[in-house]
């Protein structure tokens, strides 16, 4: 029999049928009904039309039935397509199209959004989520067609700085090896461990390294709707919680709820974050309690992590994301691909079994990003004479807000339809609480408000994408002597944006 993620879950129900596999608020599923209820669910997928191979969008926010309707699909032969719950009608035909998907499950109260976006084009077949609820209870059930370990069984599309999203194709293979690699590595990530998701599912954190971890190794997966500091602290300790993951906000926000002082955190073996820089006063915030809260460097196309600061040197190297891990190796190199020398910034190279084998129907872009079997990031870093590597800035324009990729090519589409733009630069801008926000930098053509660029960026964007920042100016923008608009001079100019400019929103 091949390995894979269903026949974990299979063993688990097996072998300890009522202990909580997932919990979401004040709900919970154990095992056994997890196996049955998600095999329901898949037999009822497989006869409303899904195929082996067809791309299933999942479209809804935290819930018990989103891990069911996950693993259903899985089971089914398809290929689970993640969807943020927060998308517009727009942003969400544009995933489903890019996908090629058939099939759309959604949260009923999504419904309206599914409806508006199946109205732009080719229409989707929807699954809600009270056909999915109804299952919990019925006849026992082991049904699952497990895929070549190859095949693609899901696809995370991240923003990318060229353009819209692509789809970062993920096998049963390289989910797999990601599980096995952490459990070598990780006390937080061990048979039975329990995890704390304050993340949406949606996302490579909460599907790669909460659901799907967790199956594997039989544990327990606590999830969160939303983020409250002093509830979390509680239920890490209500449920001895053994692994954390996320963004410096989330950390920071934990850490100033008024349960932390006093908290018992002493179940707490892994706590990673990313997606900005980690302060330091945060890592001795967390250190009094005696956990390490260690820096790591990923991105979706590495299954989230590729390295991380080792527990031992978290406090002298606070700034480093580690050497790389058992089986994934990085490195750094000049634009030749020539080692760069230690403390030499250069573009960040990763290798590994969790590596994706490239993005969904882009075989020039996958082929570009790959360098004689070695992962091209995009990113600048430094290694040092240890090899532990320093991220430095993205060769890529992404803005990370919060944790959340935002395109500004994306942005700057729909600002250009504006009347009264001339042109657009979006650009990052410092923000205490998410670590980026985006700006836009506006030349104006006629009549123009800040006001209206927020408005009709909100008409069309989820509220992460929109400006907080606004520009008017009236002079062109800097270009690059090929006529590109030079994001360089841009940034530099206004390198003080936030100490010059009030916020719009």
């Amino acid at each position: 029999m091949t390995a894979t993620i269903g026949s974990a879950l299979a063993w688990w129900a097996s072998c300890q049928p009522e202990r909580a596999a997932v919990i979401v608020g004040e709900g919970q599923v154990d095992y056994q009904t997890l196996e049955a209820w998600s095999s329901r669910a898949a037999q009822q997928l497989q006869a409303a039309g899904v195929h082996h191979g067809d791309r299933v969008g999942l479209l809804a926010p935290n819930d018990i039935a989103w891990t069911v309707a996950a693993l259903a699909i899985i089971k089914a032969g398809a290929v689970i397509v993640p969807l943020n719950s927060r998308f517009r009608p727009a942003e969400l035909r544009n995933v489903l199209d890019a996908a090629g998907a058939t099939t759309l499950i959604a949260h009923d109260s999504l419904k309206g959004v599914v409806e508006e976006s199946n109205a732009l084009g080719a229409p989707v077949s929807l699954v809600t989520f009270s056909e999915i609820e109804v299952l919990r209870i019925g006849e026992p059930s082991s049904f699952r067609i497990d895929r070549d370990p190859d095949e693609p069984i899901a696809i995370i599309f991240t923003s990318g700085s060229t353009g819209l999203s692509k789809g970062v194709v993920l096998t049963n293979r390289t989910l797999l090896s990601i599980v096995f690699e952490a459990s070598l590595t990780e006390k937080g990530f061990r048979q039975g461990s329990t995890s704390l998701l304050v993340l949406p599912l949606a996302f490579t954190p909460g599907l790669v390294w909460g659901l799907l971890m967790t199956t594997v190794l039989g544990g327990t997966i606590v999830v969160e709707r939303e983020l409250d500091p002093s509830r979390a602290v509680r239920l890490v300790e209500q449920h001895r919680v053994q692994a954390l993951f996320g963004v410096p906000l989330i950390f920071q926000a934990i850490a100033s709820a008024p349960e932390f002082a006093d908290a018992d955190l002493s179940s707490v073996e892994t706590a990673i974050v990313g997606g900005a820089a980690v302060p330091v006063p945060l890592l001795e915030a967390w250190a009094a309690k005696d956990v390490a809260l260690r820096q790591i460097y990923g991105m979706t196309e590495a299954g989230g992590v590729a390295t991380a600061t080792l527990r031992e040197e978290f406090r002298d190297h606070p700034g480093s994301c580690g050497a790389g891990s058992i089986f994934t190796s990085l490195k750094v190199v000049r634009d030749d691909g020539t080692p760069a020398a230690p403390g030499e910034p250069g573009e960040i190279l990763i290798q590994g079994p969790g590596v994706t084998p490239g993005y969904w129907n882009e075989p020039e872009i996958t082929a570009d990003v790959f360098r004689d079997g070695w992962l091209r990031s995009g990113d600048l870093g430094k290694v040092d004479e240890k090899g532990r590597i320093t991220f430095v800035d993205r060769l890529k324009d992404l803005i990370i807000t919060g944790g959340i990729n935002v395109s500004p090519v994306e942005l700057e589409a729909v600002i250009a339809r504006i009347p009264g733009v001339a042109e657009v630069a979006v650009i990052a801008a410092p923000d205490e609480k998410f670590g980026e926000t985006p700006a836009a930098i506006v030349t104006r053509g006629g009549a123009l408000e800040e006001a209206t660029v927020v408005e009709e960026c909100a008409k069309v964007l989820s509220s992460f994408k929109v400006p907080s920042y606004v520009v008017l100016r009236d002079d062109p923008l800097p270009r690059l002597p090929n006529g590109k608009i030079s994001k360089v001079d841009i940034r530099a100019e206004y390198a003080d944006l936030v100490e010059r400019f009030a916020k719009v929103r």
